[in-house]
């Protein structure tokens, strides 16, 4: 089998595709013929070495794919050969291959082509995670979703307008804005071009918002927590930006508001079956037509290096898909 591999830290550029033998799973493990992979910010951030979680050399990024089970180990039950699953697996997923941890793995709802299927796990899992049990969102609240366009942020949007809140969208275009508001974003902001902390006060009449969704940091973050509503939740989900930016703690004191970390992947293995129930709920609100990942590119996978250079350049707008044969059925 193929697969995409990081033999030493550095850019995209440096990945090779080479050939593999095929692979055979552990006890608990399942092998997964892989349809598509959806590419995420992380992975641009473990081929540099720039990740909390280093996997052994030679190894392929990718945390998620979606496709058909081609072996299953002694140990699992519930799971078998050729069914369509989706799985988060950290890394491994550029591959025509991948192995995943049996209790990763969830079911493709039919309606659900592979392509989809590979862009749903981490970035709707992370906003949901997010939104219900790190903000404890409720209807009629006023969430601000910064890096709007970006795969987390449109999902962020959907999740939201789901559970009932208003949101803010803000963007560093109107191209990218104009996707956000098809996916039900009910306010824009092009920071790049409107004074963030003004039009805030503008929308909110003052107020200030209830819940800051921010996967970018830098510069825009301590300047959305000062226009947080009393007891509002900073939401710290990512720093797509490069930068950590430091916040002044006088801030939470006065504005009585609280800064919430968002590490889903961590929730995910420390509570399953509150995460199990969170992938339920989404999956039916997939079927309900709430959410739908908004792909905006697929590469084949001796293109990888390209789909992880259109992730790092912030140039895309939802998500991009390395796909295999066969990943529109």
């Amino acid at each position: 089998m193929k697969a995409i591999l990081c033999r030493q830290y550095g850019p995209p550029e440096s990945l090779t595709l080479e050939d593999l033998p095929s692979l055979v799973p552990g006890p608990k493990q399942v092998v997964i013929a892989v349809r598509a992979a959806g590419v995420n910010f992380p992975d641009t951030l473990i081929i540099q070495g720039k990740y909390q979680f280093k996997p052994d050399m030679p190894f392929s990024p990718g945390g998620e794919v979606a496709g058909v089970i081609r072996a299953v180990g002694t140990e699992v039950t519930g799971l078998h050969v050729g069914d369509r699953v989706l799985a988060p697996l950290g890394w491994g997923g550029y591959a025509e291959e991948a192995i995943a941890e049996a209790w990763r793995v969830l079911p493709i709802p039919p309606d659900m082509d592979f392509a989809t299927a590979s862009a749903f796990v981490l970035t709707y899992g992370t906003s949901h995670h997010a939104l219900k049990d790190r903000a404890q969102l409720r209807p009629g609240e006023t969430v601000l979703v910064l890096g709007a366009a970006g795969g987390v942020g449109l999902a962020a949007i959907e999740i939201a307008k789901a559970m009932g809140a208003r949101v803010i969208a803000a963007a560093s275009s109107d191209e990218k804005l104009a996707v956000c508001a098809e996916h039900g974003a009910d306010e824009l902001i092009q920071y790049e071009r409107d004074d963030l902390r003004e039009r805030l006060k503008q929308i909110t009449q003052g107020r200030g918002v209830d819940v800051v969704y921010d996967p970018v940091g830098g510069a825009y973050s301590e300047a959305v927590l000062r226009s947080t509503a009393w007891n509002g939740r900073f939401l710290v989900v990512g720093f797509a930006a490069g930068d950590i930016p430091s916040i002044p703690l006088n801030l939470p004191l006065l504005k009585g508001c609280a800064i919430v970390g968002v590490f889903w992947g961590a929730f995910a293995r420390n509570e399953p079956a509150r995460n199990a129930q969170n992938m339920d709920e989404l999956l039916a609100w997939f079927q309900q037509g709430k959410v739908r990942p908004h792909i905006c590119a697929r590469y084949p996978l001796e293109q990888a290096a390209d789909a992880m250079k259109a992730i790092a350049s912030r140039a895309a707008k939802g998500k991009v898909v390395i796909t295999m044969a066969g990943a529109s059925s």
